[in-house]
């Protein structure tokens, strides 16, 4: 018989008694060592993750701009458009001075149009993605607009949402001040009996 085997079969473990482990099974801890280089890597700062995220945004648009060069120079069918091309000729003979338009003419608007709508998609989804999002939103697309200098003739058409916070906020102060009575919380502002409320005297 062996002498290191033993018969008796080990002690059962007790629940939150320390555990011995062989020696050199596992490393020392250190203050600055493995462990904190990982927790570096997994949480990033805030400023850094931001940076990364705007990075990769950049990238993506880089990408697709190739990609939309390298679709628009092997485009060879002009007949099938995503957009419809009696809309566009519409949209352009809105302008009075318009009076004739060569046929290339609205399928060039078309393209356009397609391409305006996919930069300011991937511009609003990066911005949901920002915000943990799966689902793209008008704010989105408000930020995407704020974000984006080519886009600031739509800043008027699609104003952003804190905007109009604000302004709720503001003219909610200014009905307190009057007394006039508020919604009670969790109601919706648009509720019609949410006003139907008589202050007693």
């Amino acid at each position: 018989m062996d002498p290191t085997k033993s018969s008796t079969p080990p002690p059962a473990p007790v629940l939150g008694a320390p555990v011995g482990y062989p020696a050199g099974a596992y490393p020392a801890p250190t203050a600055g060592g493995a462990a904190a280089a990982y927790a570096q890597q997994l949480y990033a700062p805030p400023a850094a993750a931001a940076a990364q995220q705007a990075a990769a945004a950049q990238q993506q648009l880089q990408m697709f701009w190739a990609e939309q060069y390298r679709e628009i120079e092997a485009t060879t069918d002009f007949k099938n458009h995503n957009l419809p091309l009696a809309r566009i000729k519409k949209i352009m003979k809105a302008d009075e001075d318009v009076r004739m338009i060569a046929a290339e003419a609205p399928v060039v608007f078309a393209r356009a149009c397609e391409m305006f709508i996919l930069e300011l998609t991937h511009r609003g989804w990066a911005h949901a993605e920002e915000n943990k999002r799966r689902t793209l939103q008008k704010s989105d697309i408000a930020a995407a607009i704020a974000r984006t200098e080519v886009f600031d003739f739509l800043v008027d058409i699609v104003p952003r949402d804190d905007a109009k916070d604000a302004d709720a906020a503001a003219a909610a102060a200014a009905a307190a001040a009057a007394g006039i009575p508020r919604p009670a919380a969790g109601v919706p502002a648009t509720d019609p009996l949410a006003y139907y409320y008589v202050p007693q005297q």
